[in-house]
């Protein structure tokens, strides 16, 4: 009996000691941006509580604008109409097949947004600048103005204000900004599952990025507001091919920081080592609980 309780009181003992180690780690590990938030906290001028790249995914009702539901609903390998009329910041009525070009970002935004689109299109900014250095492998963006009122000047300055944050030359006919009539814009968030909510002269809207195949397929979602051209460049690989594949993009941030001054990738060695520590930790409790479960169960027989 006492050689039983010895058993049991040193397997508690071992696992006590493996919980105190696991706290110490993980106190040290939240300072780590592996598990820190790798977006931006942005507020709005109004008094929203919740950061701005926060996302609302929920199922879609048959009314959305009935029932106030706002979110992306994601529907990877749908087809989204390309034969839907819209017109260029220019003023030149085109079909959407005409602008989606090969792989293709689309973002579904409005563009007299007074919060929220600014910051999306100052991200997506950021995230094309590396790519400013090589035209020819400059990726193809699309956004489409959700509000049905709003007009190709409007498109205009959006883009100026969009070019100007990617501070770099991009090529102009690479980025487009359209703006359509209700019909064309809904069957386009409805193919997609982006739901909004129009509120007075305001939308309530998700934030994110729709990866289209160069047929119009959904490939890949990007969600909020922080992008890295590793997003982007991985996303267009796969929509080359028009192959739905499951998200890998955020695992590797998780691995690797971008330097926006080399434009390159930096292997982050204190992030996987936090990873690294906690599953061996993990497993090695496991092992304990088991094998003193085993030995107490042994002693019993």
């Amino acid at each position: 009996m006492r050689r039983k309780i010895s058993g049991v009181k040193s397997s508690v003992d071992a696992v006590r000691r493996c919980a105190a180690l696991a706290a110490i780690i993980a106190v040290s590990a939240m300072g780590s941006p592996l598990f820190a938030h790798g977006g931006h906290s942005h507020q709005p001028a109004a008094s929203r509580g919740s950061a701005l790249d926060s996302i609302t995914v929920r199922p879609a009702s048959a009314d959305t604008a009935a029932t106030g539901t706002m979110g992306m609903e994601e529907h990877p390998g749908a087809l989204v109409p390309l034969d839907l009329p819209f017109v260029t910041e220019r003023g030149d009525s085109v079909r959407l097949g005409a602008v989606v070009k090969g792989p293709t970002i689309l973002s579904l935004l409005y563009y007299k947004c007074p919060d929220a689109c600014s910051i999306l299109l100052t991200s997506i900014a950021n995230a094309l600048r590396p790519f400013s250095d090589k035209p020819e492998t400059a990726p193809n963006v699309v956004c489409i103005s959700i509000d049905e009122k709003e007009t190709p000047a409007d498109a205009m300055k959006a883009k100026t204000i969009a070019f100007e944050a990617v501070q770099k030359p991009y090529p102009a006919q690479r980025w487009h900004f359209l703006t359509g009539p209700a019909a064309s814009i809904r069957q386009v968030a409805d193919a997609v599952g982006f739901r909004f909510v129009k509120k007075g002269d305001e939308f309530d809207h998700p934030l994110g990025l729709i990866v289209l195949s160069p047929q119009g397929k959904v490939v890949r979602y990007i969600l909020g507001t922080d992008y890295l051209p590793m997003d982007i460049s991985m996303s267009l690989m796969e929509a080359s091919n028009g192959t739905v594949q499951p998200t890998i993009a955020r695992v590797l941030r998780a691995c690797f920081s971008y330097d926006p001054k080399s434009h390159c990738f930096v292997f982050n060695i204190l992030q996987v080592s936090a990873t690294v520590i906690f599953t061996l930790l993990g497993i090695f409790i496991v092992y304990l609980i088991v094998s003193g479960m085993k030995r107490t169960s042994r002693e019993h027989h």
